[in-house]
């Protein structure tokens, strides 16, 4: 008789493990997964580690963007807990599609077939005939979708979120049928709705009374619809940008505005003036952010409007004309604003300016680009007093002196993001800009008075930072662009367009940043294949790529680009 082998392990001797990755349960994995939903190529090497990993990765996902319609059928066999499908990158879904996905997934919440082409209306009351959870559904840009497509969402009972955004042939009878069906809505985009007036929009506040958020921008509307819409005792957020129907003697009707309100934008309402905007804002004690960009004139009669509404927060101005007396104004509302922008404001000076910013010392957000009146003496007011800044925009603001710049590095050291395209900013503004630990955006297009020295003390004191704009200045060469891509390892995205000094040394320096997402070498005509293959096979996560007009990049340089850059979505 045989004996029987035997193994005799020590009390004190561990079990041997041939995995190590046994011993943590699928929780602990999924809580690992969870920490990577911002990595997707972590997320896909981590499903390569071994086939256990590769099964629990597919029971994890619950979202799924697939890259070609071809996949999608795949790709869901895999994925069998998704419950958010993103179609956008598949124009080619029909109806036939749409019904295989519907009987595969009927525990589908959230679809996005916004750039979807060939389903009709038959499609969709497949999709919700079988998935009687959606709460969410994407169809903008569906210029050709009629009120039949309309009537069949309307059968998704639970639907919260409707977007039609460009559906131009959907009319008010649609728009009815949605409101009679889906009483839950929360949130419906109209945006470019043009053949939906009063009679639809003024139906889905009547019927749909959870409503939160309503984006009507340029939809053909008066100031008829708006009695029930400011009635809705939920309503946080309301967009009527470029709405010409509404005036003030329309507005001068309402009783009252919203109580619930937190957002309004009015942007491009040519026809309203401080009396209107007086009218619809009545009673809006909880309004936060306010747009009201290239329509009203910032006067003082504007500012005393909205001078009580002690909750404001951010108010964007964008394109007014601004005056003296409208800005000083501001300066004495009782609200403390944290966001202020008058890109584009014509009428925006020193004066006005530095007694603003005087009052609203709390500001995080100021956006002054093409201030063209402004001058050191603002930046200096700036600086002094809104220490707190985390982000400031000043594109081509030309009379600002070389010496402002030195400032901002100075006094304001938790900026996170810093735009100074096409201003005089040199070597000894880098140098105090580098002060700025917590930069993670820099803009420093068309300057052409900064050289590698500047760019050398960033990257030796900005090593957060993630993106870094030079389209355009003429002094930067590889040695620069070297030491940003030694010292800013998480460096996502990086313009060097039109750089003439630029060669294939940049880009294989550059190859080091695993983090890379978006290059734009365009026009930089010493870059060769060498230089692109550099990037693409050590930068897998690249998604946008600019060689227009690199004319040294050949067929040897594009293969390397096929082969590696899976992720890449705008060439």
């Amino acid at each position: 008789m045989k004996k029987q082998k035997s193994i005799i392990l020590k009390m004190d001797e561990p079990l041997p493990i041939s995995n190590p990755f046994d011993l943590l349960t699928e929780e602990i994995i999924f809580a690992i997964l969870d920490s990577l939903n911002d990595d997707a190529f972590s997320k896909k090497s981590f499903s390569l580690v071994c086939k256990s990993f590769y099964f629990i990765e597919s029971r994890h996902r619950k979202t799924l963007r697939p890259l070609s319609s071809d996949l999608v059928l795949r790709t869901l066999k895999r994925y069998r807990f998704v419950s958010e499908l993103d179609l956008s990158l598949c124009p080619r879904v029909d109806d036939a599609a749409l019904t295989q996905i519907a009987s595969s997934r009927s525990s589908l919440r959230s679809i996005n077939l916004s750039r979807s082409r060939l389903f009709t209306h038959n499609g969709l009351s497949s999709l919700v005939a079988n998935c009687a959870g959606l709460v969410e559904i994407d169809l903008s840009n569906r210029a050709e979708l009629t009120d039949m497509a309309a009537a069949a969402i309307a059968e998704a009972k639970n639907l919260e979120r409707l977007s039609l955004l460009r559906c131009k042939m959907i009319t008010d009878m649609g728009i009815g049928c949605v409101a009679v069906g889906c009483k839950k809505l929360r949130f419906i985009n109209l945006k470019w709705c043009l053949r939906v007036s009063d009679l639809g929009v003024g139906l889905i506040a009547m019927k749909c009374k959870q409503i939160r958020a309503m984006d009507l921008s340029y939809v053909p509307i008066t100031e008829k619809c708006l009695p029930p819409i400011l009635e809705l005792e939920h309503l946080e957020d309301l967009v009527l940008e470029g709405c010409p129907g509404i005036d003030d003697d329309g507005l001068a009707t309402l009783k009252h505005g919203s109580k619930s309100l937190k957002t309004l934008n009015m942007s491009y309402c040519q026809n309203v003036s401080h009396v209107g905007l007086s009218s619809l804002t009545h009673g809006a004690e909880y309004l936060q952010h306010l747009f009201l960009a290239y329509s009203l004139s910032v006067t003082a009669d504007l500012a005393k409007c909205l001078h009580n509404i002690s909750r404001l927060q951010s108010i964007k101005l964008d394109g007014c004309s601004v005056t003296t007396s409208g800005i000083k104004a501001i300066g004495n509302w009782l609200a403390s604003l944290k966001e202020l922008s008058l890109s584009k404001c014509s009428g925006v000076t020193d004066e006005c300016l530095s007694f603003l910013v005087q009052t609203h010392k709390e500001l995080r957000k100021l956006d002054i680009t093409c201030c063209s009146k402004i001058t050191y003496a603002s930046i200096d007011s700036i600086t002094n007093s809104c220490t707190s800044l985390t982000s400031l925009r000043m594109e081509s603001c030309s009379l600002v002196s070389k010496d402002a710049f030195v400032l901002i590095g100075q006094r304001c050291r938790f900026l996170e993001e810093l735009d100074v395209t096409d201003d005089e900013i040199d070597n000894e503004g880098l140098k105090s800009i580098s002060r700025c630990s917590k930069l993670l955006t820099l803009k420093l297009g068309i300057c052409s008075n900064i050289t590698d020295d500047g760019l050398t003390h960033v990257a030796n004191g900005c090593s957060k930072l993630k993106e870094l704009d030079l389209y355009r200045s003429s002094g930067i060469t590889d040695e620069g662009i070297t030491a940003i891509a030694h010292g800013c390892p998480a460096l996502e995205m990086i313009n060097i367009a039109y750089n003439d000094k630029i060669t294939d040394t940049s880009l294989i320096s550059l190859s080091k940043c695993m983090l890379l997402k978006a290059l734009e070498i365009r026009g930089c005509h010493s870059v060769s294949s060498v230089g692109l293959s550099a990037i693409v096979m050590e930068c897998r996560q690249l998604m946008v790529l600019d060689i227009k007009k690199c004319t040294n990049i050949n067929d040897n340089g594009m293969i390397p680009v096929a082969q590696f850059s899976k992720n890449l979505k705008q060439g």
